[in-house]
């Protein structure tokens, strides 16, 4: 086992003279870093005929227990494998790296038995007489792969060996000064088997440094009091008060902090289970980063029966999504003092009071000090007859969540109101002069579409501070020239052309370098405007200091969604999240129907402040002429420290690529494979860890999917 401390940001392990270029093979390697998931990304290093170095992503599959491996050909010139860890704040610990040749015969037969499905498949052809080309098989086998579902996930992935629980225990006994992490429970009348399985959780931890502070919030059942005093009696780390008279859950758990004696506070209810590694994970994410205030992990649920279900796999810290949603829910564990300071958990909020406590904490809160854990560490229950307080305080709880928004945003002057499905919208002020926006439409003829796009802009849109100035790259169609014959009259719509090959980045730099407004919104020639107030929206969120770029929902002409936010990764670069949901389907726990923060949002409606795009250096119009420029840039908007986000509350129809075409040339090709190996080698490690997508989650496609 090594510890790897990287000096830059990856290590490159030299192969000497192994001559393993051109071959198929196998490489496994685990990662038994305790404060992540998947940590390390495998790249092969090669030198080219030319002699120039390249580098190439090998995508790992995930086999459990920590372990990775990936199968394939190796490229032509391999002279190092490169491990880039996900975090640079510590050490990656590589137990094991194995590179084992194989034959495509050996690999078609390992395939098979890994995919039933493809070998009756090959079975079936064969019966029909269709003769079973080698290679193809072989690619089958290698890349026809399903996506799990989550029993099979929890079975291969979540399920502690005694080899695992030896190891961990092992760690954990070679630490030095591991920090106290108090668990506050606050309980009223649950089922008394509910409440024990709740306890036990705590007291079966790998990890022996707790307390577990519990106040009995005046329950009427007398199992409760016995059930609770013979725990205490039986573990002294657990402590017991009992409450005269109910105060409800906010009064219940101040009264369980004010016996906290840890650094760290983790909030359980009493329904809940912790897995059986929680807090050894929340301890090893504390020890890798002594400053951080919020931690929380991913969760599930269980049913009456113990049976898990319905993951969330949740994102990085989003603050522009915890406005809407506590999605940072469960397991949540915060630094005692910030608690204190915040006051504790406040009475009146009851149903949302979790809410409004990460919203009050998080509120002045760097993200640097807030860390997600990607694992499932907590059990929630949904089973009926639990007694939870979310159950009782359901009738309040979207008052109390609105409540506690508003406080929050009203220095800013924005405003809290019930959005979608009951979740809260946060709407941000314009100012009563509103700024001028500039409108940038890169086009060459299509008339049909620009004036769809021209007539949503000038008669649809109730946001009139605009200008709108075409970018004309060689327009030949007389439909075009009358289009612009019958806006020559209009002030607020200028022509300029811009010859030569088409070049989006430079066409859309063009018109950012002639545009008078303080807001630049670069828009497709085959954008649909469909209701009034989205120009709105989307300026009311620019104007925000520290946001960057501002994307908009899209949907398809058949009102299926076409862009929800960029996703890194998919597909080796980026995708769109959520392709093809209906509209009116929320998405993976409500995504699409609230607004969040996002890696990068697509250049067909993208609206930035125009000092901001300044700053930036605007799109690549040299190395990303058509592709992905919209990801690059909204990278070095987050290089610079601006949070992108999308908003669903700005709704336009997108025509997609109707003017520009598909990739269908040679030529086109071989341009689209040049704009993809300079986003991996100006951003391989940002595209295999995007923030706001979790690592469980499959890379196919941004369906959020397992």
């Amino acid at each position: 086992m090594r510890d790897l401390v990287p000096d830059g940001p990856a290590f490159d392990l030299d192969l000497g003279t192994a001559d393993l270029g051109g071959g198929w093979a196998t490489i496994r390697f685990r990662d038994v870093g305790s404060a992540g998931v998947c940590r390390l990304v495998l790249s092969a290093r090669f030198v080219g005929p030319d002699g120039q170095t390249g580098l190439v992503a090998l995508s790992e599959d995930a086999e459990g227990g920590d372990r990775f491996s990936w199968t394939g050909r190796l490229p032509d010139g391999l002279s190092a494998l490169r491990l880039s860890p996900l975090s640079r704040e510590t050490p990656f610990r590589l137990d094991g790296l194995i590179i084992r040749r194989r034959s495509p015969l050996a690999l078609i037969a390992l395939g098979l038995r890994r995919n039933p499905a493809l070998a009756a498949r090959a079975a079936y052809w064969r019966a029909l007489g269709l003769k079973v080309r080698g290679r193809a098989l072989l690619l089958r086998a290698l890349n026809d792969r399903c996506e799990t579902g989550y029993e099979t996930w929890v079975a291969r992935f979540d399920t502690l060996t005694d080899a695992d629980r030896s190891r961990i225990r092992d760690e954990i006994a070679a630490w030095v000064d591991p920090p106290r992490i108090s668990v506050v429970m606050p309980v009223h009348d649950p089922a008394p088997r509910i409440l024990d399985a709740a306890i036990h959780s705590v007291r079966a931890q790998l990890y022996p440094n707790w307390d577990l502070c519990i106040t009995d919030d005046a329950s009427t059942d007398p199992a409760i009091p016995r059930l609770l005093a013979r725990h205490a009696a039986d573990d002294p780390r657990i402590r017991v008060r009992r409450r005269p008279e109910n105060g409800h859950i906010a009064r219940a758990t101040n009264d369980a902090l004010a016996e906290a004696s840890g650094e760290f506070v983790a909030f359980l209810d009493h329904d809940d289970v912790l897995a059986e590694a929680a807090l050894y994970h929340v301890a090893g994410t504390i020890r890798a980063a002594p400053d951080l205030v919020l931690i929380y992990s991913d969760e599930d649920k269980i049913d009456g029966r113990g049976r898990r279900f319905e993951p969330h796999f949740k994102s990085g810290f989003d603050r522009e999504l915890l406005y809407g949603q506590n999605y940072i829910n469960h397991l949540t564990v915060i630094r005692a003092d910030a608690i204190r300071a915040a006051g504790g958990l406040r009475p009146g909020f009851e149903g949302s009071q979790d809410h409004d406590l990460l919203l009050r904490v998080t509120a002045r809160l760097a993200p640097e000090r807030i860390r997600h854990i990607p694992r499932v560490l907590y059990h929630w229950r949904a089973a009926g007859g639990s007694g939870t307080f979310s159950d009782r305080a359901s009738e309040r709880t979207e008052v109390a969540r609105l409540r506690a928004l508003a406080e929050v945003v009203a220095p800013t002057g924005a405003t809290a109101t019930r959005g979608p499905l009951g979740f809260n919208r946060l709407v941000r002020p314009v100012p009563e002069l509103a700024p001028l926006v500039s409108v940038i439409i890169p086009t060459r003829d299509r008339a049909d579409l620009l004036a769809v796009a021209l007539d949503g802009l000038l008669s649809g849109t109730a946001y009139s501070a605009l200008e709108i100035l075409i970018v004309d790259n060689d327009s030949q169609d007389a439909r075009t020239r009358a289009l612009f014959a019958r806006h020559a009259g209009d002030v607020r719509v200028r022509v300029l052309p811009v010859p030569g090959p088409f070049n989006f980045s430079a066409l859309s730099n063009r018109g950012a370098a002639d545009a008078r407004g303080a807001l630049l919104l670069f828009l497709n020639n085959d954008i649909e405007v469909i209701e009034p107030g989205w120009l709105r929206e989307m300026v009311s969120i620019a104007l925000t200091p520290d946001i960057g770029a501002v994307g908009a929902k899209l949907l398809y002409p058949d009102r299926t969604l076409q862009h929800g936010g960029i996703v890194l990764g998919i597909g080796g670069v980026a995708g769109h999240s959520h392709p093809g949901l209906p509209d009116g389907d929320p998405g993976y726990f409500a995504r699409m129907v609230l607004t969040q923060e996002v890696s990068a949002v697509t250049g067909a409606c993208m609206l930035v402040r125009t000092e901001v795009f300044a700053a930036s250096g605007g799109f690549d119009a040299e190395r990303l002429a058509v592709a992905f420029n919209d990801v690059d840039l909204c990278l070095r908007l987050r290089r610079q420290g601006y949070r992108n986000v999308w908003t669903p509350h700005a709704c336009l129809i997108h025509h997609e690529s109707k003017s520009r075409g598909p990739e269908d040339t040679p030529e086109k090709r071989a341009r689209f494979e040049s704009e993809v190996r300079v986003m991996q080698d100006r951003w391989g490690p940002e595209l295999r860890a995007d923030p706001y997508y979790n690592p469980n989650l499959s890379r196919d496609a941004a369906r959020y999917r397992l």
